[in-house]
């Protein structure tokens, strides 16, 4: 019985010193865990606690349940033994103690390293290292090293990059895989497996001397301690308080670090120096190669210097994280105050009556439009806006037909319903403008003034379509902008030259997304009067498409019959052309469809010969052309003679387009 219990105090010393140990020593505060202690507002583990610990509450409870059921197999063997001391003296197998382990398999970390008394799982990808991991524990060979991954040469560590390094190195074996480990390392117990999930706790430091085997990488170790120290020393004293002061300051405003303290200091035993300074630079968020700086270090003043540092960079990253997280809280709190108080000022404006909502702000904008044009507006376009009107009010304003009856409604207010501009009737008026503009075209201006003449006898004045053909360069298109100044009208212009697309004349109909009216509902909302010069460009050049045949639309847009109630396909209501006089403009009339020719009057300019030329280029083209080159009259003379040579020899077309080229050509020289 006596040989049973003295083997088994031989094999197990730890657990038979402990006893009168615990009982004969007073409980003896640190000064350290009592400052800690007071910062989480709990109790002070005493020294003779065990000295375990790990990162969260779910991890102690698996660590104490694991203690408990090793004691437990400890009894067993124990008993066992006691049993078979009996009959036998034989030596009882056990779990080797951590500072027997001599030799171990490296375990690469790629993220941080592993501090003395921290849980850490990892996991591990190479199946035969899995294995051998496996096979040890079973044989209670519960220990292995784990050492930090050094970063790839020309590679910036502080630059995140994605997981291609993990897997080279899950890929390297032997001596590449052991160049790319730190030397320094941690003996880590191995808690459990579950998978390729493995949970190590860290116990002491070591250092790789040299390699036993590759695959897996098994390395022989040398275990470090710390340097002697004088633990009354003032320096170390003082560094080590102000390290406990820094957690302080950043234990207020991070509720993680408040976790790791408790767990800490309900785990740990012999709360220390060295310990605090593993302490802060485990649970610190700095980079791993500055951790690595401080697993390192054996001189416990450097090592508290070092901590000291990583904690301070800490609570300056918790004070820049609490200052944004304050002014995020301060614009959200700003802008849901301003958004409260807006809908409150709506809410106040509407009861008294002072704002309305959207749709009736829109109508009343629409009513007042058309109260104008009550009077002239026509009896059909009245009808349709009031039905539309009332359709915008029964219309949720975010649905799309809220959105195009608004833009209907917005071009059916918009027209000029009735409005027509005044004329001026005065023949020699028109005459003197006619004259001042262009040189000629005696047969235009005869047509234009017998167009005034009638008007003025009749008191009002009948839409007219005049085709003037000619030439390039004879004036066909500023004769039109000079008829509508001579008349007072309104000038809009467009080209349908190459015109292949119906829609350009007579609108989109509303169905189709981006719907417009065609050109002669904007030319009237441009011009603002329901009797306008309209000058159509190009009318002997229009296109044929898929999109329909442009000139066929023209008809009726061209026809006096017909245009009195000319039907755009986006307003979809008739609208009075008739007061509307129509120039257009042709090279050739033979390209010109004969029903559309049918429609209109054709005066034909030939163009202008020597002598006409001559007084252009002195009266018009010469006073053009020295204000666009910027030429004074006493600065440049062109003799008749010279001119006559210039158009005889050099602009024998028909127009005076190229004469005008060639004088600014003089005036640039």
């Amino acid at each position: 019985m006596l040989r049973a219990a003295a083997a088994a105090a031989a094999v197990f010393p730890s657990r038979f010193a402990a006893a009168p140990a615990v009982a004969a020593v007073e409980e003896v505060r640190s000064p350290l865990l009592r400052v800690l202690g007071a910062l989480r507002g709990g109790r002070v583990s005493t020294l003779g606690r065990k000295a375990r610990f790990c990162s969260n509450s779910s991890g102690s409870d698996s660590e104490a349940a694991a203690a408990a059921a090793e004691a437990k197999a400890e009894d067993a063997v124990a008993a066992e033994g006691e049993a078979d001391g009996k009959t036998s003296s034989a030596i009882l197998p056990t779990s080797p103690r951590p500072e027997d382990c001599l030799t171990v398999i490296a375990l690469p970390l790629p993220h941080r390293p592993l501090f003395p008394g921290f849980y850490m799982p990892i996991y591990v990808k190479d199946q035969k290292l899995l294995q051998a991991l496996v096979e040890n524990r079973k044989r209670s060979v519960r220990y292995a090293g784990a050492f930090l991954v050094k970063d790839e040469e020309g590679t910036d560590p502080n630059i995140v990059t994605s997981s291609d390094s993990e897997k080279n190195i899950d890929d390297l074996k032997g001596n590449e895989l052991l160049n790319r480990l730190h030397e320094v390392g941690t003996l880590a117990q191995i808690t459990s497996i579950q998978g390729d999930q493995v949970v190590l706790l860290g116990h002491r430091r070591l250092r790789i001397t040299e390699m036993v085997q590759e695959d897996p990488l098994t390395v022989k170790v040398d275990h470090l301690k710390e340097k002697t120290y004088n633990k009354d020393d003032d320096v170390i004293k003082a560094t080590s308080f102000e390290v406990i002061s820094t957690l302080r300051e950043v234990l207020k405003t991070s509720s993680l670090w408040k976790d790791h303290v408790q767990t800490y200091t309900d785990h740990v035993g012999d709360f220390n120096y060295p310990r605090l300074a593993d302490f802060g630079a485990a649970i610190s968020g700095a980079n791993k190669f500055l951790c690595q700086e401080v697993l390192e270090e054996l001189d416990v003043y450097k090592r508290l210097k070092l901590t000291l540092e990583l904690v301070k960079k800490e609570m300056e990253i918790s004070k820049l994280q609490q200052s944004i997280a304050k002014a995020i809280e301060e614009k959200i709190s700003g802008d849901q105050r301003r958004y409260l108080l807006n809908e409150q000022l709506k809410a106040i404006k509407k009861e008294l009556g002072l704002e309305t909502d959207d749709k009736t702000a829109l109508s009343e904008k629409f009513r007042e439009r058309i109260e104008a044009k009550k009077e002239k507006c026509p009896p059909h376009v009245m009808q349709v806006i009031e039905e539309e009107l009332t359709k915008l009010q029964l219309l949720e304003a975010s649905s799309s037909e809220f959105n195009v009856t608004r833009n209907y409604l917005d071009w059916l207010t918009v027209l000029p319903w009735g409005n027509y501009s005044d004329e001026n009737f005065d023949v020699h008026h028109a005459q003197q403008i006619l004259d001042e503009d262009h040189y000629g075209l005696s047969d235009v201006k005869e047509r234009i003034l017998e167009f005034i003449a009638v008007g003025k006898l009749r008191g009002t004045s009948q839409g007219n379509i005049i085709c003037l053909s000619g030439p390039p360069g004879v004036g066909k298109t500023s004769i039109g902008r000079s008829i509508a100044r001579a008349l007072d009208r309104k000038f809009y212009r467009f080209s349908v030259g190459g015109l292949a697309d119906v829609a350009e004349i007579k609108g989109h109909r509303r169905t189709y997304v981006g719907a417009m009216p065609g050109k002669m509902v904007q030319c009237l909302k441009s011009v603002g009067t329901a009797n306008p010069l309209v000058l159509i460009d190009e009318i002997d050049k229009l296109g044929r498409g898929h999109s329909g045949d442009p000139a066929s639309a023209l008809l009726e847009l061209l026809d006096p019959e017909q245009n009195i109630n000319f039907l755009d396909h986006y307003l979809d209501v008739p609208i009075d052309l008739s007061k509307v006089l129509f120039v257009c403009t042709a090279n050739v009339i033979e390209t010109i469809p004969n029903p559309l020719l049918d429609r209109m009057e054709i005066i034909s300019i030939a163009g202008y010969i020597t002598d006409e030329k001559m007084h252009i280029a002195r009266d018009y083209l010469e006073k053009n052309t020295r204000e666009a080159c910027g030429i004074k009259p006493q600065q440049v003379e062109v003799t008749d003679a010279a001119l006559l040579a210039l158009i005889e020899n050099y602009c024998r077309e028909a127009g005076v387009r190229n004469l005008q080229k060639q004088i600014e050509k003089i005036y640039r020289k």
